[in-house]
């Protein structure tokens, strides 16, 4: 698929029944529709009230702004990781939690694919060269897990290096925390009917069409695929020093308050308001992520 005007009708599979999904045609079925907020397990039926969503928001920036402050002061360096499906709210969330910071010393890192000599080098290694200096706060827009996921579902690694790179992460991240960087992984689940709705919403916004790409319609068919991925990348990455946070995505709204919620929570900066920061709400956040099999 070399552009979007290349792009055809794809057949996916959803509980079990086979659809045919046009991102082209102007309204959404009622398949999705009706279905969208709901899918996933979701267990709100509606959005959280807009207003509500700004006051919250608006506070837990106020308390991000002192987190900045702080790291100043004690050098602390702290890396969030954003991974999750395509379209599951990864860039919102960033830019929510970046909005009143520094950008001095609160970077984004979203990195395009590897150069040749970075094909050449270890895995790790041009992801290490955008790790925080003392006081800096940065958020990877994907990461390392890119091999994890995307990679081994559309190809472009061998099974032998997917193998090997989940062999290699939990020293790899034992070592970043044991250096004294705080490390938050997060991952943002969405349903797969809010998945395709997020897809046209894109396709036919001239705003956000630049967001959707031929390979996000391509890895579609390939749903099952990115879950077994995901499963796994989970099971085996969820660890004691470098554990993963799952937060339910489909809507946009509470996810960004509880994620950031809980990287508050989880940091002793000077000045802290627990009142400000508020409850996190257990039906959106999973400490240990509701994946994982017993």
């Amino acid at each position: 698929m070399s552009s979007m005007d290349d792009i055809k009708p794809v057949e996916i599979v959803i509980n079990g029944k086979t659809r045919l999904f046009d991102v082209d045609t102007p309204e959404l079925p009622d398949w999705i529709t009706k279905s969208a907020m709901a899918s996933g397990g979701y267990p709100y039926d509606k959005k959280l009230n807009k207003d509500v969503f700004k006051a919250e928001l608006e506070k837990l920036q106020i308390e991000l702004v002192k987190v900045q402050t702080w790291q100043q002061g004690s050098g602390k360096r702290v890396i969030v990781l954003f991974e999750g499906r395509d379209a599951a709210g990864k860039g919102g969330a960033i830019h929510e939690t970046r909005a009143y910071m520094n950008p001095r010393t609160a970077r984004i890192v979203a990195l395009t694919k590897p150069t040749e000599t970075e094909s050449g080098q270890w895995y790790f290694q041009r992801y290490i060269s955008h790790f925080p200096t003392k006081g800096e706060f940065v958020l990877f827009d994907r990461s390392w897990y890119n091999r994890a996921g995307v990679e081994p579902v559309m190809g472009f690694c061998t099974p032998a290096e997917y193998e090997h790179f989940l062999k290699q992460v939990p020293p790899f991240e034992k070592l970043i925390v044991d250096e004294g960087i705080v490390l938050f992984k997060i991952w943002l689940e969405i349903g797969q009917e809010m998945q395709l709705m997020q897809f046209h919403q894109r396709r036919h916004d001239p705003l956000k069409v630049w967001k959707l790409s031929p390979m996000d319609i391509e890895a579609l068919s390939r749903w099952d695929d990115y879950t077994e991925k995901r499963d796994r990348m989970l099971t085996e990455t969820h660890k004691g020093k470098a554990p993963w946070t799952v937060i339910l995505g489909n809507d946009r709204r509470r996810a960004r308050l509880n994620l950031i919620r809980h990287i508050l929570t989880q940091l002793d900066y000077t000045g802290k308001d627990e009142k400000a920061i508020g409850e996190i709400d257990g039906k959106i956040l999973k400490s240990e992520h509701h994946f994982l099999k017993s």
